[in-house]
């Protein structure tokens, strides 16, 4: 067990949304709401998945929707304890332990946001070892084990509770919902008792996210190189360097959905580069020819600063650097790949590891 402060704030939003490829909402915002929530109650356990006890309650607590809305309409502080709170009633027992949904942006600090108002202790774990932007993405539902019940709450004081018959059910129902509630709203939900998240979580995220931030962090301040002291720790492999010359995007049934265009600068000059993304990075391309795809994690981070650029922020003209980073092994099972792979995304290529299309 650990304690984690405002002091551990920086190193983890800019960890997370290293992990974020490019999705998980701003973690700026995240990082502004958490700071507040432990400035006013002080800093919340961290527990290792092996300190939890086997019949504890665990949910998630997150945000879901598209980033480019988020960025304009910020979270209040209500919706995230409301979401909660409606879980618990429904499901009749107190929830005692919160659990990240994602390691990427805003939904790798918003579960702290609830873990310090609510006084309950925070596991580190989550459900992606990234992000992705659909609920049944996650690797519960590799062990099956239900999304469902799910709380949803916005920002006029509206609660709905969704009992679904599977994971991607719940998607349909819940995306359906958010999107009625203005395209961002925050839910609670992945009930799992303590023995379930030692199999079905993916362990230490959120302690991978922090020493990213702080090997960021600490390389600036020595003037080192920030990207190559972030792929020491993450591990991956530079993908590509150059400038953004277009950017098409476009919000679109909860989802921020596009493409981008880079091109190639130093040893990539006179190549492009193409990454498109759905919420997050999804497949990179040099003329035709696959760099990385999901489930790999794609990021987008600025050249001199390492800092990570969200699909949100992508603009013309900016001076960037791709980079790779392998999944977590579960998300390379045939059925990880059936459930987040290429093809699911609708990319007719099979799935190739990043550090095996690197060795060519």
């Amino acid at each position: 067990m650990r304690e984690f402060g405002v002091e551990n704030l920086d190193a983890l939003a800019l960890g997370a949304a290293l992990l974020g490829t490019g999705g998980g909402g701003d973690p700026y915002v995240g990082r502004l709401m958490a700071h507040q929530a432990l400035t006013e109650h002080g800093p919340v356990q961290v527990l290792d998945p092996s300190e939890v006890p086997d019949d504890a309650v665990c949910a998630m607590s997150a945000v879901m929707g598209a980033p480019t809305v988020l960025v304009e309409k910020l979270p209040g502080r209500g919706e995230q304890i409301a979401a909660f709170r409606a879980l618990e009633q429904h499901i009749g027992r107190e929830i005692t332990h919160v659990i990240c949904a994602e390691i990427g942006g805003l939904n790798s600090t918003l579960p702290i946001v609830t873990a310090a108002r609510t006084g309950l202790p925070i596991v580190d774990c989550d459900a992606m070892g990234r992000a992705f932007p659909e609920i049944q993405m996650s690797t519960p539902t590799l062990h099956d084990i239900g999304a469902s019940p799910i709380a949803i709450a916005d920002d006029k004081g509206n609660v709905v509770v969704i009992d679904a018959k599977n994971n991607h059910w719940a998607e349909t129902f819940a995306r359906s919902i958010t999107v009625d509630m203005g395209a961002a709203a925050f839910i609670a939900l992945f009930v799992q008792t303590g023995a379930q998240i030692k199999e079905a979580m993916i362990p230490n995220t959120l302690d991978l996210a922090e020493r990213i931030g702080s090997a960021i962090l600490g390389a600036r301040q020595r003037g080192d190189d920030p990207i190559a002291a972030a792929i020491e720790v993450a591990g991956g492999f530079r993908l590509f360097e150059g400038k953004v010359t277009d950017v098409e995007r476009k919000t679109s049934a909860g989802f921020a959905r596009g493409k981008m265009t880079i091109a190639g600068l130093a040893k990539d000059a006179g190549a492009n580069l193409t990454v498109e993304f759905q919420n997050e990075n999804l497949i990179a391309t040099r003329s035709g020819t696959v760099l990385a795809s999901v489930p790999d994690l794609i990021t987008v981070v600025d050249a001199d600063t390492g800092e990570p650029i969200t699909t949100e922020e992508l603009k013309y003209g900016l001076r960037v650097e791709v980079v790779g980073i392998p999944c977590h092994e579960m998300w390379r099972t045939p059925e990880g790949l059936e459930l987040v792979g290429p093809r699911y995304f609708g990319y007719n290529v099979e799935f190739v590891p990043i550090e095996k299309i690197w060795e060519r």
